[in-house]
């Protein structure tokens, strides 16, 4: 099918990045809105836009006029009926997006495509009172719309596969990569980004770390863009918690997706974040004010305390027993090679899905003297420390100054080639840290969307990685850091929590027993 011209209706944020990146491919836009002057309010802010940057030399000025002639406005509804696609921006409510489509079915052509940029209302809930529910469909971009080169084409029940295939390559045309999605709660995108704040918010209501320290964690540690806090507070809690609640709600309260009280608590506060200068950080012109954490400055004061007599180490892999003996050996420390560690001697424990107390258990060494380190992070990115509930003071002091860059410095000053390029922080008994928990909850769930046929691994890695800037898909991260390690941290947590939330996908499962990619996909017969 090919689309020369492409009607849009809703000229908000929305609805003009999407006319951009059309225009700018060469179609025609026909701009519409119900409110009278915001589709030429929508074109000239578009037009000041386009202008600054063909000023940078993003495109030269016959692209720029060229763009400027496909953007068209139009007063009357009636005057859409000569697109062969149209797409709805318009607010997210099921009773007004239906009224408009009744409306454009009265206007346009039989054959005419209707799709809805819609981020969680059900597409085929939308098309159900339309006389040919066979052409809409589900046409999610994100904002900002140039930018992002994702979207979503979600088919309703009734929707044809030649639309889809219409779609997807409208979506090529304009230089966006448009991955198929089931009609189900969250689609892919919002579905897959349940895991990261749900998890973190629960980590911070434990009382594990305080939000400066999980942002910091999963942001230089794991490798987020931003840290869990720092989006919620630029997003706006009035915009993520009720996406929580729907998406737990629509799932019939599927423990996964458990909201966590706090964030309800912040917007009934109005505390909602950037947008009015107060979330879980507070702002001044936009900008985020830090200071050192009680607990940081604590942290920090261990160190002059450090006395390292010799340090012991259990591991559950093999490959981070030695790493963490190379790491400690570089910095000039007695390794303790005994079956239990001497008295004196740090029990530094490299653990999975556990807390320290209950490793300290099963290694049959003195929970007063162990301290447990993530492994599942690059140790020269950040390192996560876990002392157990009665660690003395002096063994979490030697963790901290071996793991701390500022420890490391104090330790040998002359070593200017050991690896202390992070920092580490100290956190409170958890079962499987911060970053394991996250992180294995993001595996988990976009192995449990493949599970339920949302959509293809492939398209599901793309889409969360391009729409939620994560350093890697869930399915690739799988294999990345190793689909049996992660299915170790949920077993244990599930084990020693009793949480159907943290219960291991089938999918993940049984390609972690087989040894197998966890892109691999079952067999039709």
């Amino acid at each position: 099918m090919t689309v020369n011209t492409l009607a849009i209706v809703g000229t908000g944020i929305m609805g003009m990045g999407i006319a951009q990146i059309a225009a700018q491919a060469g179609i025609q836009v026909l701009l519409y809105d119900a409110k009278s002057g915001a589709a030429e309010q929508g074109r000239a802010s578009l037009q000041g836009t386009l202008e600054k940057l063909a000023a940078k030399g993003k495109f030269t000025a016959d692209e720029l006029q060229a763009t400027l002639n496909n953007l068209i406005v139009i007063q009357e509804l009636s005057q859409i009926a000569t697109a062969e696609i149209v797409v709805e921006a318009i607010i997210e409510n099921l009773d007004i997006k239906k009224q408009l489509f009744a409306q454009l079915e009265e206007v346009v052509a039989a054959d005419t495509i209707l799709a809805s940029n819609t981020s969680s209302l059900s597409v085929t809930a939308i098309a159900a009172d339309c006389d040919h529910p066979e052409r809409v469909v589900g046409f999610h971009f994100f904002n900002p719309v140039p930018l992002m080169k994702i979207v979503e084409i979600i088919p309703g029940i009734s929707t044809q596969h030649s639309v889809v295939d219409a779609l997807t390559s409208l979506a090529k045309r304009m230089g966006h990569l448009g991955v198929v999605a089931k009609d189900t709660p969250g689609f892919i995108v919002n579905h897959a980004g349940r895991a990261y704040g749900t998890e973190s918010l629960k980590i911070l209501g434990e009382g594990i770390a305080n939000f400066e320290q999980i942002d910091r964690i999963l942001r230089d540690g794991a490798g987020f863009r931003m840290g869990p806090f720092e989006l919620m507070d630029l997003t706006g809690v009035d915009v993520s918690h009720p996406v929580m609640e729907s998406i737990y709600e629509q799932y019939y309260q599927e423990a996964r997706y458990r909201p966590h009280p706090l964030t309800r608590q912040m917007l009934v506060g109005k505390k909602l974040g950037r947008k009015v200068g107060e979330g879980f950080y507070h702002y001044e012109n936009g900008q985020k004010l830090s200071a050192a954490t009680a607990q940081d400055q604590s942290s920090e004061a261990l160190i002059s305390d450090a006395v390292i007599t010799s340090v012991w180490v259990g591991a559950d892999l093999a490959e981070d027993k030695n790493q963490l003996v190379d790491y400690l050996k570089s910095q000039g420390i007695t390794i303790d090679d005994n079956d239990k560690p001497s008295p004196d001697s740090l029990a530094l424990l490299a653990i999975y899905g556990e807390d320290t107390t209950n490793a300290a258990i099963r290694y049959q060494v003195d929970p007063k003297q162990a301290v447990a380190v993530d492994m599942l992070t690059e140790l020269t990115k950040h390192r996560t420390l876990m002392p157990s509930l009665v660690t003395q003071e002096q063994f979490v002091a030697q963790a901290y100054a071996l793991f701390s860059s500022t420890g490391n410095k104090d330790l040998d000053s002359s070593k200017a080639d050991m690896q202390d390029t992070g920092s580490a922080t100290l956190i409170a008994e958890s079962t499987g840290f911060v970053a394991q928990r996250v992180v294995a909850m993001v595996i988990n769930l976009g192995c449990d969307i493949a599970m339920q046929g949302i959509a293809t691994p492939e398209d599901i890695d793309n889409a969360v990685k391009l729409g939620l800037g994560y350093p890697y898909g869930p399915i690739s991260w799988g294999d990345h850091l190793g689909s049996s390690r992660i299915l170790l941290i949920l077993e244990r947590i599930y084990a020693l929590t009793g949480d159907p939330r943290y219960r291991p996908s089938p999918w993940l499962q049984r390609r972690a027993k087989l040894d197998v990619s966890l892109f691999t996909q079952q067999t039709t017969y």
